[in-house]
């Protein structure tokens, strides 16, 4: 069963090729490294997701995307209202691996508010792979009990936090139109 641990080890961990479990604004979500191809596969495995799907990236700060998004977005303004969670789907740069971008023309970026999860993303000196903590087509977790349960054996750690302050998944917008892909989640 993972322990919680503190972050600075999760951003070890994370480093060195581990699956996490953290909280979010939202949801509870599982991450590592975006181009660390096994761990990305070993996240697919344990959410029974299509790989053709991809995945979403958060980061703390705009600078951990920049390799990721295409130089015409304007990094910097994708922020999200607070208490509001939004994932923009932007242009992608090139050279993305295709189990993070699936067969979408772009990529899935949050800058995220959540102080434990931005710290996390600062601890593994990188943005990371961010989905939802849940198998696919099931709720996510959203307490800490369900997320020990479910997902302690399969992951290498967990990330004490509580998720918050959104009631769900973030919303899903395409940068270019604002058009909304997925409302948020309650």
């Amino acid at each position: 069963m993972a322990l919680s641990i503190p972050l600075h080890r999760a951003g070890r961990i994370v480093r060195s090729g581990g699956v996490v479990a953290y909280p979010t604004e939202g949801v509870y979500g599982l991450g590592c490294l975006p181009r660390d191809e096994d761990a990305v596969l070993r996240i697919l495995a344990i959410k029974r997701r299509d790989p053709a799907m991809g995945l979403i990236l958060i980061a703390a700060d705009p600078d951990q995307l920049v390799e990721w998004v295409d130089a015409r977005v304007h990094i910097k303004e994708l922020h999200s209202t607070p208490g509001q969670p939004v994932t923009w789907i932007v242009p992608s740069a090139p050279s993305i691996p295709f189990l993070v971008r699936g067969r979408n023309a772009g990529i899935a970026v949050r800058i995220t508010q959540h102080p434990v999860a931005a710290a996390l993303c600062r601890a593994a000196a990188s943005a990371i792979v961010s989905t939802s903590a849940n198998v696919s087509g099931r709720p996510p977790a959203r307490n800490a009990f369900v997320l020990r349960r479910v997902f302690g054996p399969l992951v290498d750690c967990i990330v004490a936090g509580r998720c918050g302050p959104a009631s769900g998944a973030s919303e899903i917008r395409e940068w270019d139109s604002g058009r909304i892909i997925r409302p948020a989640k309650a």
